[in-house]
């Protein structure tokens, strides 16, 4: 407890690479959750033991799949209803995992526990510069309340810039239908 500031957290965790689950890297991290201010993301400063594997190779190939399709990709329903992601629908579910890290950061408070449960509706948002744009309807797990939140986010992404959430807004519930 910091007086008149907050409650501050040091956590000791392993980060596990999600494409290769036999690569990990220790980090350290420092959370501080701000007194009465609940439009405050918590603040966070952390430190990596080593560099994260370089996902260079295929991020670039998803980028050019994307660029070269005639049509703007859209989706539902990913995972479906059984846990199941097509192969081509991985890198949009992590695109999506990594964007929702930052709208999870930006609303949490100590007495919440968010996670991504379930892209509704990706639309991608055609372009005239080199950026990917997609819009996607999410449906966020707050685990203790077993809420089910539907949010709308706005994500730029490209494989040198990396990703941008440029719009995001918590949905009515009726959003999820």
């Amino acid at each position: 407890d910091i007086d008149d500031v907050g409650h501050k957290y040091h956590l000791e965790l392993v980060l596990e690479d999600v494409l290769d689950k036999d690569s990990t890297v220790n980090c350290t991290a420092e959370v501080l959750y701000h007194l009465g201010n609940k439009n405050s993301a918590p603040s966070v400063q952390f430190t990596l033991e080593e560099e994260l594997k370089n996902t260079d190779e295929a991020d670039n190939i998803f980028y050019n799949r994307i660029k070269s399709l005639e049509k703007e990709l859209v989706a539902e329903n990913i995972p479906d209803s059984h846990g199941n992601v097509s192969p081509e629908m991985e890198p949009v579910r992590l695109l999506a995992w990594v964007a929702s890290g930052y709208v999870i950061w930006q609303n949490s408070t100590e007495n919440t526990k968010f996670q991504l449960a379930q892209i509704k509706h990706v639309k991608q948002v055609k372009r005239s510069d080199e950026y990917l744009e997609f819009d996607y309807t999410i449906l966020l797990h707050e685990m203790v309340s077993q809420e089910i939140i539907p949010w709308q986010m706005t994500v730029l992404w490209h494989p040198q810039h990396g990703v941008q959430v440029t719009q995001d807004s918590r949905q009515p519930k009726h959003a999820s239908e």
